[in-house]
């Protein structure tokens, strides 16, 4: 049994369809509100809250591979409970800034629940994404009302990696041998600008959208309606204002592990083009 968190999410829901397309069975997906829930391949959906290890034993129970998301607060909890109902794999994503930025506080919180893991008992593998492109759903609000991108750091390219394959990635360690023990860092097949990612979203939403750079401060001043300041410096940094060689390198990982092509931005934005031209009830979860 293979019970994947976060289902519902960006890589969740990508991952479950990879894992039906693979054949693997029995798999769970976990999510908050079982009742608005259904999977690929018609996968058990089980209501759970990651927040809340004590929230999980129905989901745990005959669990032996586990695909979790860093970065909820009761990690520790988790991989307990975890461990006590005999999952045996546990699949994680942190994040790059573990190796390119460790003196960031999120950067601490990620290698701390990755330390936690590696010291559990269980087996596991650690991915390590950078930039997701679905970050840009950020920008949906301000192209649907005014078909404009106010962002800093316009002209900087990151590696801005596909949730799916992220999720293929998983697919392949929770079902393949040779992966455990590995870390993986992550990235897409080329480097991409906000300015390149804005005409990508155009092209893809039919619409014109002009990219506007303004300054970190006024970046700043935009994210503080929600998140705190030294979350949003440190997003500000890794947006551009602190780059190194590390975070700005083109990794062959997904290729080489899944053996296929890693996807470009501009096929994120064809398959979410709608994102832009209407309104979305959907709320997108940001990782960095």
């Amino acid at each position: 049994m293979i019970l994947v968190t976060g289902a519902t999410g960006n890589i969740g829901r990508a991952l479950l369809g990879e894992l039906h397309e693979a054949g693997a069975a029995p798999v769970r997906g976990l999510t908050r509100d079982v009742g608005r829930a259904s999977f690929a391949g018609g996968f058990e959906a089980v209501e759970g809250d990651l927040a809340r290890a004590d929230s999980l034993k129905a989901a745990l129970e005959g669990a032996r591979s586990l695909f979790l998301l860093s970065g909820w607060g009761a990690e520790a909890e988790v991989l307990a409970a975890a461990r006590q109902a005999g999952v045996e794999h546990v699949v994680l994503v942190s994040s790059i800034t573990v190796h390119t930025h460790p003196h960031l506080p999120a950067a601490g919180e990620n290698l701390a629940v990755e330390r936690l893991l590696q010291d559990s008992g269980m087996a596991w593998t650690i991915l390590r994404p950078t930039q997701f492109a679905s970050n840009t759903l950020w920008w949906a609000r301000s192209i649907r009302d005014e078909g404009v991108v106010r962002a800093p750091y316009a002209d900087v390219g990151l590696p801005t990696i596909h949730p799916a394959d992220i999720a293929a990635v998983a697919r392949a360690a929770l079902t393949e041998p040779g992966h455990q023990g590995q870390t993986y860092a992550l990235t897409g097949p080329e480097r991409i600008t906000v300015r390149q990612q804005v005409a990508a979203i155009a092209a893809a939403s039919g619409r014109e959208v002009a990219c506007i750079e303004i300054s970190r401060e006024e970046a700043h001043r935009q994210m503080a309606s929600f998140m705190d300041d030294e979350t949003a410096d440190a997003v500000l940094d890794l947006m551009g204002g602190d780059v190194n060689e590390e975070l700005l390198r083109v990794r062959d990982t997904v290729p080489r592990v899944t053996g296929a092509a890693a996807r470009p931005f501009r096929q994120w934005a064809s398959e979410h083009g709608a994102a832009f031209r209407q309104a979305t009830s959907v709320a997108e979860r940001t990782i960095t």
